[in-house]
């Protein structure tokens, strides 16, 4: 019994550490899913001559990259508005992969989207 108390604070001193190997994972994410997000809506405007896709693609990216640069410092500002946007485009993508079986861009997309919303949460609850 007492081995298994001493050992409690050590467990408790490397919680912090995990935390900001957490909130690291989820920033370079965010990053990447906006980098990915901003080419998708200029793919899509280029390919279908879309200006929804690059307005969304656009605005998301934004959004992503922003919670990424908000992450370490601003926790909850970031990971609110990255939770959003992710469940916005997994309910978008989603359905067009299931329906269009392609994955480019819907699996893609839906794939990226529904990690983002799994690490948010992750992130959330680790604090």
């Amino acid at each position: 019994m007492s081995a298994l108390l001493e050992t409690l604070p050590i467990l408790a001193a490397s919680a912090p550490a995990k935390v900001r190997i957490i909130v690291q994972v989820v920033k370079v994410y965010y990053l990447v899913f906006a980098i990915l997000t901003i080419v998708g809506g200029i793919m899509g405007y280029v390919k279908a001559k879309s200006l929804a896709s690059i307005i969304a693609g656009g605005v998301s990216g934004i959004i992503l990259i922003a919670a990424s640069l908000l992450l370490p410092q601003h926790p909850l500002k970031a990971e609110v508005p990255a939770l959003c946007v992710s469940v916005l485009l997994a309910g978008k993508f989603v359905p067009d992969f299931v329906h269009k079986k392609a994955f480019v861009p819907g699996g893609l997309m839906a794939v990226l989207s529904l990690a983002s919303i799994v690490l948010t949460i992750l992130a959330l609850v680790s604090k």
